[in-house]
C-alpha cells in the first residue's frame, strides 16, 4: 500500500488473550499528574485486564523518570519513549503499535477527562461499535479556546460528513481491527479521531464529564487550536479549495456584471472620477480572494511533498514493560 504505515506483526498481534483493553494515554511534561493518572486508571479499571501504556513525547522535566517507576513497580504499565517531540498525535500511533488489548482507549494525561469514564467506552465497544466517541459535557476550558473548538468540529463535520460533536476529546475507544486500520492509513498529518471515523463501520458517540486542570498548562495555544482546523480541513478534504474555487466564480461573475454597470453609465452619464475608491475597494477585495486561494494551494502542495518525503511521523527510543526494556515495533513506510 503506496504511502502506508507498517509495523512488525509481532508488536500488533493481540496474541495475548489475557488483555482486553489497552489504555494509551500520550505525555508531555506531565510528571505532577502521572501518579495520579496511574492510580485513576487503576481504580476505574478494577477487575477488567488492561496495560496502561504511557507515550512519552520528548518530556523535559521529570516525566520519564516518574513513567520508567511506574513500570518497574506496576507490571500493567508500559512505556514507549520517542526520540523527540512528534506532536501528540503521532504519539498516539506510536502507543497504538505496543498495544496488546482487544479494545483500545486514548485519555489525556491531564486528567480533564476523568479515567472513571473508561469503563462506559468499553461498554459499547463490548456491544459491537467499532469506535466510541465522546463529547464533552459542561466544558471547563476558557471562554476562547470553547469558541475555538466548537469552530474547529463544525469544520471538522462539514468536511468528513460525519456527525461526531467533539472531535478535540481524546476520551475515544477503537476496537483493535480499527486500531490496526489507522496505523496503515497514517499520513504526516494524522488525525487520530478524524483518520478513525473514515474507518469505523459502526460508530458511536456519548457524553463524559469533563473536569478543570489542576496541574500543568495546556500544549494547545488558541493559535495550535487554529492550526489544527487548517490540518483538519486540508488532510481530510477538498472542501475549502471548492468553496475558495466557488468565491472565485462569484466575484468573476460580479465583477463582470459591475463593468458591464460602469460601462453602461458612462455612455449615458458620460466621464466621472467619483468611482475611484469604490474601484479600490473591489480590487482589494479580489486580491485576497487570490491570495487566500494561493494560500490554500500551497497548503496542499506542503502536504504532498510531506507525504513524497515519506518521513516517519515518530522514532521510538526505547519500550519499557515491567520495568524491563522489550523490543520496540519495526514501523517503516511501505
Amino acid at each position: 500500500m503506496d504511502g502506508a504505515w507498517l509495523a512488525s506483526a509481532g508488536a500488533l498481534d493481540a496474541a495475548s488473550g489475557s488483555i482486553e483493553l489497552s489504555v494509551v494515554v500520550p505525555v508531555f511534561n506531565e510528571e505532577a499528574n502521572l501518579p495520579r493518572l496511574h492510580a485513576a486508571v487503576v481504580q476505574a479499571l478494577e477487575g477488567i485486564a488492561f496495560e496502561l501504556v504511557l507515550v512519552d513525547d520528548g518530556s523535559k522535566d521529570r516525566s520519564v523518570e516518574i513513567m520508567r517507576a511506574l513500570a518497574s513497580a506496576h507490571p500493567e504499565v508500559a512505556v514507549v519513549e520517542l526520540v523527540r517531540n512528534s506532536g501528540q498525535h503521532a504519539a498516539v500511533l506510536a502507543g497504538f503499535t505496543v498495544t496488546r488489548g482487544d479494545y483500545v482507549v486514548t485519555l489525556d494525561a491531564d486528567l480533564q477527562n476523568p479515567p472513571e469514564e473508561i469503563p462506559l467506552l468499553l461498554a459499547e465497544l463490548r456491544r459491537g461499535h467499532d469506535l466510541v466517541g465522546t463529547f464533552r459535557e459542561r466544558r471547563l476550558d476558557g471562554w476562547l479556546r470553547r469558541r475555538i473548538s466548537e469552530a474547529v468540529n463544525v469544520v471538522t463535520r462539514a468536511s468528513l460528513g460525519a456527525g461526531m460533536r467533539d472531535y478535540g476529546c481524546m476520551l475515544r475507544g477503537y476496537r483493535r481491527d480499527v486500531v490496526l486500520e489507522v496505523i496503515a492509513l497514517a499520513e504526516q498529518a494524522a488525525f487520530v479521531p478524524a483518520l478513525a471515523m473514515t474507518i469505523a463501520a459502526d460508530p458511536i458517540e456519548i457524553p463524559v464529564q469533563h473536569r478543570e486542570r489542576k496541574e500543568g498548562s495546556s500544549r494547545y495555544s488558541p493559535l495550535k487550536l487554529m492550526r489544527l482546523g487548517l490540518d483538519l480541513i486540508t488532510g481530510y478534504s477538498l472542501l475549502p479549495i471548492q468553496l475558495v474555487s466557488l468565491l472565485g466564480v462569484a466575484v468573476a461573475v460580479l465583477g463582470t456584471a459591475f463593468a458591464v454597470f460602469l460601462f453602461l453609465r458612462r455612455l449615458v452619464v458620460g466621464p466621472e472620477s467619483e468611482g475611484v475608491f469604490t474601484l479600490f475597494a473591489i480590487l482589494f477585495a479580489v486580491q485576497g480572494v487570490l491570495l487566500l486561494a494561493v494560500g490554500l494551494v500551497g497548503e496542499y502542495v506542503g502536504r504532498i511533498y510531506a507525504e513524497v518525503r515519506r518521513r516517519p511521523l515518530f522514532r521510538i527510543r526505547r519500550v519499557t514493560r515491567g520495568g524491563v526494556e522489550v523490543p520496540a515495533p519495526v514501523v517503516a513506510r511501505a
